[in-house]
């Protein structure tokens, strides 16, 4: 289950030419494949493009009428791949994935698909993860498009300028035979605009036709002495017809006034940044009516030799606002000026941050130091310093991301904290995942975190002398790498690592999309593929399948006995229950309705008896639950809080089995909220009142008694 639908949404990938197109920017890119002619996509989930593919998803129906082939790609490599359909026949074909881990992960398809190259256009759309809301290492998409030769769009966050530039990456790869990267960075996935819609256009050929009459060129193939060929016609004929295009098609664009004695080039993917960098400091407005000039490279690979040099022609001085490190674009403008003789002073990085994401303050800033150095007259005032509140930085606690309220993998890592109690501190190699945030408080549990579905690979390193690593995966890791580069690895070199592999029922992190081992039925996939099976099948001997993460102690005696166990060979266990935030959306709806009908619905909710609780909090350091927090105690002869349990409570009841699996304390409680309670509830209910007020009252007599 996708955490997100949009099958209401995309009715309006069906509008036509004329019409407007209201919506997301993923939904644009969508809606741009189809107008394009596109005849096959592809992809795998991953901010901030997991909902691209939910898009194609819901849309199959649609794109099944119009003769074009989804797939849901295993992975990224599988996704790359794909495009060898372009390579002989003129399809029109498009996959997207997150970057830059994406782009590792199908770097070897893509290396060989640049160096034959494409007769049909191939887009890959990069989920260009950078900055402040990035979850990845920070790195950078250009470095690749280099060193493959593959030309990198970065569109202005417009949505009639993403469409556009979306059907010319494929008319520039036709035209240059070379596959297109385009950038689409957070705020352009998720900005939401308009444009005037164009048909939708059936491919010329589908994937089927192609099938049924191949093709085939040698030259086209990666092996000696095509390879060597391959260079030179990256260089001599694509590079310069890529160039061609880009200028008779006028990709790049020009805002600002013509002649000026300085000048601002951007990457496309800022230039909404800048103009509000440009507007706080009285240069332009918000239609973007700059005093400055500003070359916007909507294309940031290659460069236009010439577009450049006319650009610089007459100035000074130009700052090159170019996000992250190296500075690949600041180098190459340094070239092209030299070699163009302009004595033209390319400023970069001397006085923009090295960095990290260039928000509209960074650009301000930077902006702010470029013209007093080079136009003084035109440089705003300095701001005052924006200076923290000391008092509130002490005051206000630090809070590391964790586990969601509920979530099924917090009580792994309570029992795995139970084992370390009993046979000392593990080596953890974590993986990517919700399951990382175990390496936070109140966990501390995990070492390193080498890729999706590397997990158990990079614990393969570690040879038991004593005691045994650990691994964690995911059930969308499994699938994607791990089942070979971690489960084969391990049988293969019969190591003795432990392997957790936590199975949501589908790719939990990503968004919920359906996976092999999926428990619901599809339409369109073949799911229900138990994990367990599959690691049997590459020949675990040792493997167990826990069907509630919630049972702390069956997890915590699976745990130990794995690390124990005399068995030679990789141990395997599964530990399966469905994300709690995904079954949340889909059952509180559902729960609403049923009790706006006026139908009985029961809520689990769980508690702490204030006078039972000591006060100690292991319960809070051994789960980290956010709806665990504490409350002053009732008894006056007691300093320390007592736990409480707010509202937020899902009922999923791991901080009683934690309670109850380390011997901890009996002052957990379950309750259940019963919303139209029939007559039996209500008869029931006053019994109890009345039983417990009757005990309350003959223990209030003897503690009065006793007293006296």
């Amino acid at each position: 289950m996708a955490e997100r639908s949009f099958k209401r949404e995309v009715e309006q990938l069906r509008l036509g030419a004329g019409e407007v197109f209201e919506g997301e920017g993923i939904l644009a890119v969508t809606k741009a494949l189809l107008q394009a002619g596109v005849a096959y996509v592809g992809g795998y989930q991953g901010s901030p493009i997991s909902h691209l593919m939910d898009v194609f998803s819901d849309a199959d129906p649609l794109l099944r009428e119009l003769g074009v082939h989804f797939v849901s790609n295993a992975s990224e490599a599988a996704a790359g791949a794909m495009l060898a359909a372009s390579v002989n026949y003129p399809l029109r074909g498009a996959v997207a994935w997150k970057s830059v881990v994406g782009t590792n992960v199908a770097s070897d398809a893509l290396s060989n698909l640049a160096s034959g190259g494409v007769t049909g256009g191939a887009l890959i759309i990069v989920g260009e993860d950078y900055g402040e809301g990035s979850s990845i290492m920070q790195e950078r998409t250009h470095a690749f498009a280099m060193k493959s030769q593959m030309w990198l769009l970065d569109p202005r966050p417009n949505m009639p300028s993403i469409v556009d530039m979306v059907e010319h990456g494929f008319e520039l790869s036709e035209a240059s035979n070379t596959p297109v990267m385009i950038e689409m960075r957070v705020r352009s996935c998720h900005m939401t605009g308009s444009f005037v819609a164009r048909d939708n256009r059936r491919p010329p050929m589908t994937v089927g036709q192609a099938a049924a009459n191949p093709r085939r060129d040698l030259d086209r193939i990666v092996l000696p002495p095509a390879i060597f060929a391959h260079e030179i016609e990256k260089i001599e004929h694509r590079w310069p017809a890529a160039l061609r295009f880009i200028v008779d098609r006028g990709l790049n664009e020009w805002f600002g006034p013509e002649k000026d004695d300085i000048g601002i080039i951007v990457q496309g993917g800022l230039y909404n940044t800048l103009n509000r960098a440009l507007e706080m400091a009285g240069l332009s407005d918000p239609y973007g009516a700059a005093a400055i000039p500003i070359y916007c490279l909507n294309v940031t690979y290659p460069l236009v030799p010439d577009e450049v040099r006319a650009f610089c022609a007459g100035k000074t001085a130009v700052l090159i606002l170019e996000e992250g490190q190296p500075e690949f674009i600041e180098h190459e403008l340094n070239t092209l000026v030299r070699r163009a003789g302009l004595e033209t002073r390319i400023v970069g990085k001397d006085v923009m941050p090295r960095a990290g994401e260039y928000s509209g303050q960074v650009l301000r800033d930077g902006v702010a130091a470029f013209l007093r150095a080079h136009a003084p007259d035109r440089a705003p005032a300095v701001p005052p310093p924006v200076v923290p509140d000391p008092e509130l930085a002490s005051t206000v606690p630090g809070r590391p991301a964790g586990f969601c309220t509920g979530c099924p993998e917090r009580p792994i890592f309570s029992a795995m904290k139970l084992v370390q109690r009993e046979l000392g501190e593990l080596h953890v190699s974590a993986d990517i995942g919700c399951h990382l945030f175990s390496i936070l408080p109140p966990f501390h549990i995990g070492n390193t975190t080498m890729g999706y579905g590397l997990g158990t690979a990079a614990a393969s390193a570690f040879r038991p002398e004593g005691r045994r690593a650990v691994a964690m995966m995911g059930d969308g890791g499994f699938w994607h790498n791990g089942l070979t580069s971690g489960i084969g690895n391990a049988v293969f070199n019969q190591d003795e690592t432990v392997t957790i592999i936590v199975d949501n029922g589908y790719s939990a992190a990503t968004g919920g999309q359906d996976i092999l081992s999926s428990r619901a039925p599809s339409e369109t996939r073949t799911t229900n593929h138990p994990i367990e099976t599959a690691v049997r099948g590459m020949g675990v001997k040792w493997a167990r399948t826990l069907n509630r993460t919630y049972d702390v102690a069956r997890m915590r005696d699976t745990l130990r006995e794995a690390l124990t166990s005399t068995d030679t060979g990789p141990k395997v266990i599964v530990a399966r229950s469905e994300c709690m935030l995904n079954k949340q959306r889909r059952e509180k709806p559902l729960v609403a309705r049923a009790a706006r009908a006026g139908k009985r619905v029961v809520r689990e909710r769980f508690g702490v008896d204030p006078d039972t609780c000591t006060g100690d909090h292991a319960c809070i350091r051994l789960s980290g639950c956010p709806s665990l927090s504490i409350r002053p105690n009732p008894d006056p002869l007691r300093a320390h809080p007592v736990t409480h349990i707010d509202d937020s409570c899902v009922g999923c009841g791991n901080c009683g089995e934690v309670a109850h699996a380390a011997v901890l304390c009996p002052s957990f409680y379950k309750a259940s909220i019963v919303t139209n309670p029939s007559r039996w509830d209500r008869a029931r209910a006053s019994m109890r009142r009345s039983v417990i007020g009757w005990l309350q009252r003959r223990d209030a007599r003897t503690l009065a008694a006793r007293a006296f």
